[in-house]
């Protein structure tokens, strides 16, 4: 059987049961097609964020966030055309229909245009002191922490290159010897890796004012105590789409108030609601940046990530968030370490 035949789905597939078959295929891509499997449209990881983003319940339906006009082709034309045309429109698939619109075949760009490994870069920020992990971090710094056997930076800079990326900037501070050492230029984990030394410490952002020249393109900043299994690809591709000059990943993030809740108009008591539940979307440590964004970073001054992307809002730049639906961990005290290994087989190793 085709492998593509496995991600066709009806439009009542509700968005939950379409991440499990975006996730379960290599493909990242399905296809959403009639009862005679006449093509009605086509699902993305982006477009599933954003139905989250807009508030779709994962129940919902996926015909009410699927592209319902996505670009396709007829079957019967030389294989240069297609080629042409996933290069042209920078398609990853290209769906082929007969004449009734009925799905004969889906091309895949990596399979037709044999793409390159990516040159985007990762600048990982390694340079925090993690003092709230003290006595753990008197001798090392918080990234070189074992989970799994292995330093939490060893296990980012692998799930980076697993998607192709394999230029990393690690911005350094702390007993960064240690980091140094362990790494050096990168060619035994199979990936290059460059230093930024800080004299000081300069925040989530500060660093990257000392890169030692602009990235020609958009790259990625993360913070170097996260364990996640997000797809970059995905991420960068959102980013892409969005064209967006900077992009930041954030967590849904569940708070309940302890008390009943009271609501009034004037003295006039109108409602009480007990111990409620909040949801909001917080930020998760994750980014991606056009080159252009690094003007607004001011030389060798401490300054974080999100006074960032304040300054980009304020002068009017398109800033998008990108929401995590994967496992996502940030290691800041004892108990985040201990649950970090509990987690760490059943997660990187299910």
């Amino acid at each position: 059987m085709e492998k593509w035949r496995e991600i066709l789905i009806t439009p009542e597939t509700t968005i939950l049961k379409t991440m499990e078959i975006i996730d379960r295929s290599s493909l990242q891509f399905a296809v959403v097609v009639d009862i005679e499997h006449r093509l009605l449209g086509t699902v993305t990881d982006g477009d599933i964020r954003r139905g989250i983003l807009r508030g779709f319940p994962l129940e919902t339906s996926i015909e009410h966030v699927m592209n319902n006009q996505p670009v396709y082709e007829r079957q019967g034309k030389r294989t240069s055309f297609y080629k042409e045309s996933i290069r042209e429109k920078q398609l990853k698939q290209l769906p082929i229909v007969n004449d009734r619109k009925q799905i004969v075949n889906i091309l895949f760009a990596e399979n037709i245009l044999n793409f390159l490994q990516k040159d985007n870069i990762v600048v990982l920020m390694a340079g925090g002191m993690g003092t709230r992990l003290r006595p753990l971090t008197d001798d090392i710094p918080k990234p070189m922490l074992k989970v799994g056997g292995k330093p939490i930076l060893e296990t980012i800079i692998e799930s980076f290159k697993s998607f192709g990326f394999t230029n990393f900037m690690l911005s350094v501070n702390y007993k960064k010897e240690v980091i140094e050492n362990y790494f050096q230029d990168g060619s035994q984990f199979g990936v290059r890796i460059q230093y930024i030394e800080e004299g000081k410490r300069l925040g989530t952002a500060g660093a990257l004012s000392l890169l030692s020249q602009q990235p020609k393109l958009p790259f990625f900043v993360m913070n170097s105590d996260l364990l996640t299994k997000i797809n970059y690809e995905q991420l960068l591709d959102f980013h892409q789409q969005t064209k967006s000059m900077a992009t930041l990943c954030v967590r849904e993030y569940e708070y309940q108030i302890p008390y009943g809740v009271i609501e009034t108009e004037q003295h006039r008591l109108v409602s009480i609601v007990e111990k409620p539940k909040h949801k909001s979307f917080v930020n998760a440590g994750i980014y991606v940046l056009d080159p252009e964004v690094l003007q607004y970073v001011p030389e060798d001054e401490f300054y974080d990530m999100p006074d960032l992307f304040k300054k980009l809002i304020a002068v009017n730049k398109e800033v998008s968030a990108f929401p995590l639906r994967e496992y996502w961990l940030d290691i800041g005290q004892a108990a985040d370490y201990d649950k970090a290994n509990g987690d760490y087989k059943g997660v990187f190793y299910d």
